[in-house]
């Protein structure tokens, strides 16, 4: 049995998926040190000629000031009051940050320690490419990194961990838990209807899909299910033609496509599914799509990319019109990206993160076709590395998410 050791200035860890149960941030000032947050003290301070920053007047202040790194914080806060009380609740900052329309994407990095096992999140500020964490999620038992799934709608700062399982009894969750930026805490959710682990995962149009998996008893599943989350409430969807655990899962052209994935030795052709709400149903997968789809996808510019585990960890992009896949011109991902590795895209920007968290961003440019009579599409990338920290350098990712703060 695990002991779980509470000081008495902390509060107690709940039970995964107590749905009474919200996590507070571990940075959130004490109750004594609220009146230093309240914006009613901003103001009267700024009454008393108590400037951002003296000789500007606040809202150009204030503007410099919300692009400051998060890890800058802690020593911005020793300057005044008034800064204290911009930087001492990082749920203010974002906050003030949103009303003054800042929409900077964030690289959110689900990752676990490889020693320990301890799962964590780390945040990537993709401006200044410093980094910082977030709380804890309210995790007491000891679960399988790599058995959530975890998605995410950007322009809200919101992302969803689902499911999962445990580590000791290998026994799935129906677990779901919501992380939002503004209010930076996380927010035990309904679960699931059917606890899954190794599953499929997608939003469209602001619902949250999940599919297939293993379940209670280790089979894999068939069943699949649908978040509404203005409501909070899950209902069932028709199931897949096949039972079925998701290696990789994308959203393209509004259809949720989920992929078995190729594993050595390649003894047997992988399965597909592709799920689409407009109809309610679902189909097979295209030949060509599900045996050419051997990494870890992304869609940029409105087209499947994947990052290939097997082709000396190229770039290649689907063709549609004639379900085959062709490589990218342009370089591999660099040798610093070590498996495994995450993959997310924001605009035109492919996001590969690697073991010890190191980053690749690779920038998808479209190429102008050559003749007039060559109407397929051709792109190219060229890599950026982000080499990480020591201090992260015994993490490996298990899944990362872009969120716009």
């Amino acid at each position: 049995m695990q002991r779980i050791r509470v000081s008495s200035r902390q509060s107690p860890v709940h039970k995964l998926g107590d749905s009474q149960m919200t996590l507070s941030p571990k940075f959130r000032l004490a109750a004594m040190q609220s009146s230093l947050l309240d914006p009613s003290l901003d103001y009267e301070l700024s009454m008393k000629g108590d400037s951002l920053i003296p000789g500007l007047p606040d809202d150009i202040a204030l503007n410099s000031l919300l692009r400051l790194p998060v890890d800058d914080h802690t020593h911005c806060r020793a300057v005044c009051k008034r800064w204290y009380s911009l930087f001492g609740s990082k749920e203010r900052f974002f906050t003030r940050r949103k009303e003054l329309g800042f929409h900077d994407p964030w690289l959110f990095v689900f990752a676990s320690h490889k020693c320990t096992g301890n799962i964590q999140w780390k945040v990537l500020n993709l401006t200044h490419f410093s980094w910082h964490s977030i709380p804890p999620m309210p995790c007491k038992d000891k679960v399988c990194p790599h058995g959530f799934r975890c998605v995410s709608i950007p322009r809200e700062g919101i992302l969803f961990v689902c499911g999962g399982s445990l580590t000791a009894v290998d026994s799935p969750l129906n677990l779901v838990l919501k992380y939002e930026v503004q209010k930076n805490r996380w927010t035990v959710m309904k679960k699931m209807i059917t606890a899954r682990s190794f599953f499929a995962s997608g939003v469209i149009d602001g619902m949250i899909y999940v599919a297939g998996g293993n379940s209670t008893d280790l089979f894999e599943l068939d069943s699949a299910e649908v978040l509404d989350p203005s409501k909070g409430t899950w209902r069932s969807i028709p199931s897949m033609d096949t039972n079925m655990v998701a290696y990789d899962a994308a959203v393209l052209n509004g259809k949720l496509l989920i992929t078995e994935g190729w594993f050595w030795p390649f003894y047997v052709a992988p399965r597909g599914q592709i799920y689409d709400p407009r109809t309610n149903n679902w189909e097979t997968m295209a030949e060509g799509l599900r045996e050419g789809w051997t990494g870890s996808s992304a869609v940029v510019h409105g087209n499947l990319f994947v990052v290939s585990e097997h082709e000396r960890t190229k770039l290649k992009v689907y063709d549609t019109e004639n379900d085959c896949w062709e490589t990218i011109e342009g370089p591999p991902l660099p040798d610093q990206i070590c498996k495994p590795f995450s993959v997310n895209c924001s605009d035109c920007r492919i996001f590969v993160v690697g073991r010890n968290l190191h980053l690749a961003i690779g920038y998808i440019i479209r190429l102008c076709p050559r003749n007039s009579t060559d109407n397929r599409l051709k792109f190219s990338v060229q890599w950026q590395v982000v080499v990480a920290p020591e201090t992260l350098s015994n993490l490996t990712p298990s899944s990362a998410q872009i969120l716009f703060a």
